[in-house]
């Protein structure tokens, strides 16, 4: 890619974020035809663009209706979200499947030190009895780095689970059990644990398959249930290649190739100071490919230390954002 060290982007120090931010939007802008006619429609002059702030952010909403790509490829990978037979479904093509793969393995490594030390255990139903999951792909990885027999999915053997943490904590085996939201608590609501070895993580999504519960309650019924002191968080999406993880009290932080913004609800360039609730904006530097700067549905809070938390959705949040273009 012309003037992009893709792998440097994975080495890259906090504070140099924006100057790499700047120069892949200047890519993205010559490349990425619909990013380009939307930031042509904010009437943003890419020459006028000196700061991270001054960035236009795309609407996530734009993945359900368009291709977001720089230029034209075939895709080693497509993630679609999930959605129901009345929603249309995001679609995110992603240009080298080791671009992603080099992402998420550098970012959990980051939080949690090397794959190879956990056993992997992904309790993923509803992700897994479809295609095109970016997030049984990540775990599917990390399942086959984790090199340990242990290691794998479970769609809806409760006992087995049980078993085999149980199994797992008497060895004194670090263990990471990541989970769907609902299915960690359809889990916890038949089995009780002590689980001092084991982290375990929420993806967020209940789909209606549960009541809907605050991340409080949620992460206090699992603590109660499964013993643990505290539940992770993974904060991720299909129309990005990063994440960011919350090790308690749902405090999100990112790794250096990936930063969140938190906006106005009402004005794409009026930007919120810490403690200030407002629309989650994500720099992803690995969305080389796609589009680096999206403007999500999220509400969030910053906090003065560099993390964030996630508050809730926007209201009617597929209506905003996407008025100034029409496909």
């Amino acid at each position: 890619m012309s003037g992009i060290n893709t792998a440097a982007l994975f080495t890259l120090k906090e504070q140099e974020l924006e100057a790499a931010a700047l120069e892949l939007f200047h890519y993205q802008y010559r490349e990425n035809t619909l990013y380009r006619a939307y930031t042509d429609a904010l009437r943003r002059r890419p020459s006028e663009v000196r700061s991270l702030e001054q960035i236009p952010f795309l609407p996530i909403q734009f993945f359900k209706t368009h291709t977001v790509t720089c230029g034209t490829f075939t895709p080693e990978l497509i993630f679609e979200s999930s959605g129901t037979t009345q929603t249309i479904n995001s679609r995110h093509l992603v240009k080298e499947a080791a671009l992603y793969e080099r992402s998420f393995l550098a970012g959990f490594e980051r939080s949690y030190g090397p794959v190879s030390d956990f056993v992997i255990l992904g309790l993923l139903p509803s992700y897994l009895e479809r295609q095109h999951s970016s997030l049984v792909y990540m775990v599917q990885d990390m399942v086959k780095r984790s090199g340990h027999p242990a290691s794998g999915f479970y769609l809806y053997e409760h006992d087995k689970l049980a078993d085999r943490l149980r199994e797992l904590e008497a060895s004194g085996q670090k263990t990471l059990l990541i989970g769907v939201t609902f299915g960690l608590l359809d889990f916890a609501e038949h089995h009780s644990l002590q689980l001092k070895n084991t982290i375990v993580m929420e993806t967020g999504g209940m789909k209606g398959r549960r009541e809907e519960w605050t991340r409080q309650q949620v992460h206090a019924y699992l603590r109660e249930k499964l013993g643990c002191e505290h539940i992770h968080t993974e904060y991720g999406m299909t129309e990005l290649l990063s994440q960011a993880y919350s090790h308690r009290d749902g405090l999100f932080t990112t790794p250096p190739w990936m930063k969140v913004l938190v906006r106005d609800e009402n004005d794409p360039f009026q930007f919120s100071t810490a403690h200030a609730s407002g629309v989650i904006n994500v720099v992803d530097l690995a969305n080389v490919y796609s589009c680096a700067f999206i403007a999500t549905e999220d509400i969030g809070r910053l906090h003065e230390e560099g993390s964030f938390e996630v508050l809730g959705r926007l209201d009617n949040s597929a209506l905003r954002g996407c008025s100034l273009m029409v496909s």
